[in-house]
């Protein structure tokens, strides 16, 4: 007799979609196969069960552009558990003037109301050749993966492909993953400054001041350097066909890397920043063309990219009011609870993924590149008991008020969807079910990520 049971749901994984029941005792999956008991039963007769959704790029409570986003670590998790997601990995909040291993203590502070499992990504801001042991720190800490920027240069962000080739070599040395935010600071600047006033006005113009040419060659600069080093490297948020042919090359040429891509590069277009409210959806890198989408989708299908996630970072409408220009705005988009239907409809729905790729891509995929697999991301004897209850059939409205978002609006507002979470399970326990939060603030565990 198991502690739960889930019954009669169609179990999903890469390899099959098949009818049977898991038993979970404790925080593990215990059993899987026919006729199951337990002491708690869930009837999943025509649902279908994923493991647990793994949004491996978001940023609760973050300092942007003298504001903060607006879901900090509780809303936000809420948020993630009504959209299927049972952990998240977040960044450390990097600075010139701090160091990384404090930067971790300070977030784990930060991280303390989530009720779901949160992992860290450290920012590098400003490091220095010299401070090499705190790659080494962090790790101690459960931190493996860190996030340079190739641009955001004004803000002290950008780290020099010199410096980023040392950071490189050391973290190759103690089998850690650098993440790299891929746009051209020059290009960039040298664009902005040939922009008139009056363009700098437009908000279409950013799509123009942000070129997919910026993505793609950061992303083959930054693939020399891990060919050079032989640093695992993951490209960040790819946002166009020219990002996906640069990922292709650095592979070509040596480089263990590996991207990701967003729900918004897929379904929204540039032509978004030509509505009225075109400014609500600033996004740094910028929205694309359908060309670019099409791209997107063929990457995913064909594991080109190798998962996505939501780059989670919600702002308010009074947050992202006009000031007269595109550089005036927070620059992020809220998704987290959206992730999981909106794959689901526009991919699965509309063909462009098979149900198998959503396992793939929102827990498999990031779980292994993460170093998180050995106890999330599958649906597996001995692995956490993270699993979301999916309907395939319910047909709904996403509107921002009924979203659980601490935002009052949606990118996706007014999008009819097919394809709802009803149940979550977060290692175990039911955390939400049929639209009720069951879980309690804190719950959540840290994601303390150990390499061998």
């Amino acid at each position: 007799m198991h502690d739960l049971v889930i019954r009669n749901g169609t179990v999903v994984t890469p390899l099959s979609a098949q009818k049977l029941d898991i038993g979970i005792d404790g925080e593990t999956i215990s059993a899987l196969g026919t006729a199951l008991s337990g002491h708690r039963v869930l009837d999943a007769d025509g649902m279908l069960v994923f493991p647990g959704v793994i949004d491996a790029h978001t940023h609760m409570d973050l300092p942007v552009a003298g504001t903060r986003s607006s879901d900090d670590f509780y809303t936000g998790t809420v948020a993630a558990a009504f959209g299927g997601v049972t952990s998240i990995l977040d960044f450390t909040v990097g600075s010139l003037r701090s160091s990384i291993p404090l930067d971790i203590d300070r977030r784990m502070e930060n991280i303390q109301p989530a009720i779901i499992d949160v992992g860290l990504h450290a920012e590098v801001v400003g490091w220095k050749p010299e401070e090499s042991g705190e790659f080494a720190e962090a790790r101690r800490r459960g931190v493996t993966s860190f996030k340079f920027y190739t641009a955001y240069e004004s803000s002290g962000r950008r780290t020099t492909p010199a410096i980023m080739r040392r950071a490189f070599e050391h973290l190759a040395d103690l089998d850690c993953v650098a993440l790299v935010h891929c746009e051209d600071e020059d290009l960039i600047r040298s664009i902005m400054e040939s922009l008139s006033p009056e363009q700098m006005t437009d908000m279409s113009i950013l799509a123009r001041a942000r070129p997919a040419l910026c993505e793609s060659t950061a992303i083959s600069q930054v693939g020399r350097a891990a060919a050079e080093t032989g640093c695992r490297t993951h490209i960040v948020h790819v946002s166009s066909a020219k990002g996906i042919m640069a990922v292709q090359e650095a592979r070509k040429s040596g480089a263990a890397m590996t991207a990701e891509t967003c729900p918004q590069y897929l379904v929204l277009g540039a032509d978004s920043y030509e509505r009225m409210d075109g400014h609500l959806f600033s996004a740094s890198p910028a929205l694309r063309t359908l060309g670019d989408q099409t791209m997107l989708w063929n990457g995913l299908r064909n594991r080109v990219i190798d998962f996505v996630a939501t780059d989670h970072c919600p702002f308010t409408r009074e947050q992202k009011t006009w000031r007269g220009s595109f550089v005036d705005l927070p620059y992020g988009l809220p998704g987290v609870e959206t992730l999981l239907p909106i794959l689901y409809s526009e991919g699965v729905g509309k063909g462009l993924l098979s149900v198998t790729d959503i396992p793939r891509l929102l827990s498999e995929g990031p779980a292994q590149i993460y170093g998180l697999d050995g106890h999330k991301g599958s649906i597996e004897i001995g692995m956490d008991a993270d699993l979301v209850i999916f309907d395939p059939a319910l047909e709904w409205e996403i509107e921002a008020t009924f979203l659980h978002m601490r935002t009052d609006f949606s990118p996706y507002e007014g999008w009819e969807m097919t394809g709802k979470a009803v149940s979550t399970i977060s290692r175990g326990e039911i955390i939400v079910q049929d639209g009720e939060l069951l879980a309690e603030e804190g719950r959540g565990k840290f994601l303390f990520r150990a390499l061998p």
